[in-house]
């Protein structure tokens, strides 16, 4: 009777064990798979490979991207297909129906006649732009700066190109929601109060 009682309790207690490893690995394969969908429409890891963002970003931190971001607004930080095709990060200065301009390196940038106060984002004693600008953006489009403006190669650069430096707001990839590498400057991304006086 020993030996019975002993057989029939191994041979119950090996299917509960294969099928505790098969769970396991059902849960783990859904979670790769969540995260695979997560990644591919949700939220999107960036790093930072130039300095035209500092100090607001500087060279090898790492940005979450909210992919389903809504409308794009002035002040966002976005992550968009650039003007070479390759993903690019820059702040959303000025959108459809705006007009951006720039009197010279000692004028603030001005967006419909409006001059920001880019101290709280702008790099340390940059100016707001090197060189006179004034563009009017169309429908659909946006125009694009970096913070560290004398190291940016935005939307300025590439005036002269058919796309006449604007970006499309379809070329966007997402916009930067929290800066969480590295740890000691875990940050999320507030639009600017400058923004908000706008029309």
């Amino acid at each position: 009777m020993k030996d019975e009682t002993s057989s029939s309790s191994s041979s119950s207690k090996k299917p509960k064990k294969k099928g505790g490893i098969r769970e396991t690995l059902m849960l783990l394969v859904l979670g790769v798979g969540i995260a695979m969908l997560l990644q591919a429409f949700v939220v999107g890891s960036f790093y930072i490979p130039s300095e035209s963002m500092e100090n607001t970003l500087l060279v090898n931190d790492r940005v979450f991207v909210n992919k389903l971001h809504g409308k794009i607004q002035r002040g966002d930080v976005v992550v968009f297909k650039g003007w070479d095709g390759q993903d690019t990060i820059k702040r959303v200065i000025g959108i459809g129906g705006d007009k951006v301009a720039c009197a010279g390196s000692e004028k603030p940038v001005t967006v419909n006649g409006v001059a920001l106060d880019e101290k709280p984002y702008l790099y340390p004693d940059d100016f707001p732009s090197g060189e006179k600008f004034s563009v009017t953006v169309p429908a659909g489009k946006l125009w694009l700066m970096g913070d560290h403006r004398s190291y940016s190669a935005d939307a300025r650069s590439h005036m002269q190109e058919p796309g006449k430096g604007f970006i499309a707001e379809s070329d966007v990839i997402g916009t930067a929601m929290l800066l969480y590498w590295p740890f000691n400057r875990l940050t999320v991304f507030p639009r600017p109060d400058t923004f908000n006086k706008l029309q």
